[in-house]
């Protein structure tokens, strides 16, 4: 009995020690991870990488209408086609659009 006692008691010292050190190192990765977003050069490279997405996205659908066009419900089709049109008019937004307002 004695041992289950040293034993439970072990346990339980450890779980609190534990714990309050796994926070301390879950509030310095959290800092350190705020420091790292708060950072201009990492802000302006997410901005870029953003960037550089919608435009290979809209590459990419112009290339998926242009090869399966035909084959699309029509739906979907005049989806494809307003983001087309979005597109060569430097983003003015088409009553078609996939969204739900106009501006």
């Amino acid at each position: 009995m004695r041992y289950k006692l040293t034993f439970i008691v072990g346990l339980a010292l450890g779980y609190v020690i534990g714990t309050r050190a796994g926070r301390e190192q879950y509030e310095k990765l959290k800092k350190s991870a705020k420091d790292f977003t708060d950072n201009p050069a990492v802000r302006n490279a997410a901005e870029s990488a953003a960037q550089t997405g919608r435009q290979v996205a809209g590459k990419a659908a112009h290339v998926v209408g242009d090869k399966v066009g035909d084959h699309l419900p029509p739906a979907v089709a005049d989806k494809v086609h307003a983001l087309r049109e979005r597109g060569q008019s430097n983003g003015k937004v088409e009553s078609k659009e996939w969204g739900t307002s106009n501006t």
